[in-house]
């Protein structure tokens, strides 16, 4: 039974911008109806004549993404509740991976030992002792 996918959504698909199971079954989707491929490649042929929609162009700019550092204010609840809705909408309903994988990479660094990148730097060093040149006086 074919599965209805939107011209929008396989935009996204292409932008990698979908939740993990909603890309599953797009993929899926393609494998079993080719005329999903020829909208793909009709995509694709219209992306590369230089043609956009507002859509992709909000998608790949990640506008409507919180920062960096508004995601660790959000981590820490340091924000106005207004802002912390609209992130969780933004992570937990639209799904966003980029700034899932951008909150959880905040979340172990939060939670990594405070002395931890000095650790890894000093490792770091030591692993290259005897490798590089010495200086010519």
């Amino acid at each position: 039974m074919p599965t209805t996918i939107s011209l929008a959504e396989l935009e996204a698909y292409l932008d990698e911008a979908l939740p993990g199971p909603r890309m599953a079954a797009i993929e899926a989707a393609l494998r079993q109806q080719p005329d999903l491929v020829e909208q793909l490649r009709a995509i694709n042929r219209r992306r590369d004549a230089g043609v956009h929609s507002l859509g992709e162009v909000w998608r790949r700019q990640r506008i409507s993404c919180p920062t960096r550092e508004e995601l660790g204010r959000y981590l820490m609840q340091a924000m106005d509740e207004e802002h912390i809705a609209f992130i969780r909408f933004h992570l937990e309903t639209s799904g966003c991976r980029f700034c899932s994988a951008n909150l959880e990479d905040l979340r172990r660094r939060m939670e990594e030992p405070l002395d931890e990148p000095y650790r890894r730097g000093k490792k770091y060093c030591e692993s290259t002792a005897g490798h590089l040149p010495k200086k010519k006086p």
